[in-house]
């Protein structure tokens, strides 16, 4: 999956810029540096049309309720879930799934 650069992101939404900063420092959208220190956005969090999933909405909005740090945040995401451990919290999220964000193993 690709990232999306926070500028792409704005035209593509047709907002300003300094919006997606805002949204990605408030916990609404989930953001990545890359190795220029750049914030990039993981395209896996939007649908067809640029939006942002409800799925992943639900997820974040449960994030920042329950005070998860970014760094904490992106483990969170990676972690794997079910008895066989295939899939991974972003992989559901993917799908449409509605999982809230909680530091419980």
């Amino acid at each position: 999956m690709a990232n999306l650069t926070g500028s792409w992101l704005a035209f593509r939404l047709g907002v300003d810029p300094l919006r997606i900063d805002r949204m990605r420092r408030e916990g609404e959208l989930y953001a990545v540096r890359n190795d220029s220190g750049e914030w990039e956005y993981p395209s896996w969090q939007f649908d067809a049309a640029g939006e942002l999933k409800p799925a992943v909405a639900d997820f974040l909005a449960s994030a920042r309720r329950e005070k998860i740090a970014p760094a904490e945040l992106t483990e969170l995401l990676d972690r794997r879930v079910g008895l066989a451990g295939g899939k991974r919290v972003r992989d559901l999220l993917l799908n449409g799934s509605k999982q809230p964000a909680s530091r419980a193993k």
